[in-house]
């Protein structure tokens, strides 16, 4: 498939990444987690029927998360622009997918990549919405850097102003499932139970035993 994925993603550094996480986490153990949901997201992103795999970072990656990706540095500006440059600096089929839904999958995926596989695809654009009010993914099979430059981010409506950006300009947006993002430990939890047994479920396991064994011991009675 002509398909070029890019996932777009932040180095794991402590107290710059995933701040929201503290507290309860202390900031090395929530970048221990983004840094887990960055590698499985990547992973999942190897196995995709892609012709090229972009990752696009702010900071330097690891070796191994770098493998089987061309390596971008983001572009400057709000995450609008940052989405926009991706966009600008592809001409075939575009996936972008961000680094906090780690329990994403091909099976979330396979309506589009069926569409996308076909001759006369019927969608000119998905969008995977998030519970925040985000998305977490938005393709376009003519990439176009004015469809998302502009669109307000962060907000709670910014996924339904993204798809309304896309009906305006191109015919039939596909929908993707609705994933939860991991902004706060919360959230982390529930993505969790939706992935069990993986490295991500391990140590969020291990994060919220942690969490808890100070509470119960401060609320011990004496």
């Amino acid at each position: 498939m002509d398909l070029t994925v890019a996932v777009i993603a932040k180095e794991c550094v402590p107290g710059r990444v995933k701040t929201r996480l503290s507290p309860p986490l202390a900031p090395e153990g929530a970048a221990q987690l983004a840094q887990l949901s960055l590698s499985r997201t990547l992973e999942t992103v190897r196995n995709l029927p892609a012709g090229r795999r972009l990752l696009v970072i702010n900071g330097t990656p690891t070796a191994r998360d770098a493998a089987g990706f061309t390596v971008l540095p983001q572009a400057s500006g709000g995450l609008d622009e940052r989405l926009a440059a991706i966009c600008d600096a592809v001409s075939s089929p575009l996936l972008i997918i961000g680094m906090d839904t780690p329990q994403f999958s091909r099976d979330h995926l396979a309506p589009l990549l069926h569409d996308w596989s076909t001759v006369q695809a019927r969608h000119e654009a998905w969008i995977g919405p998030a519970t925040d009010g985000g998305f977490w993914a938005v393709a376009l099979r003519r990439p176009d850097g004015n469809l998302i430059r502009g669109v307000p981010m962060s907000t709670t409506t910014t996924g339904a102003r993204q798809l309304a950006r896309l009906a305006a300009a191109v015919p039939n947006v596909g929908m993707l499932p609705e994933l939860r993002d991991m902004d706060h430990f919360s959230d982390a939890v529930k993505i969790a139970a939706e992935i069990p047994g993986s490295a991500f479920a391990e140590a969020v396991a291990e994060t919220a035993a942690r969490v808890k064994r100070p509470r119960q011991e401060a609320e011990a009675p004496l």
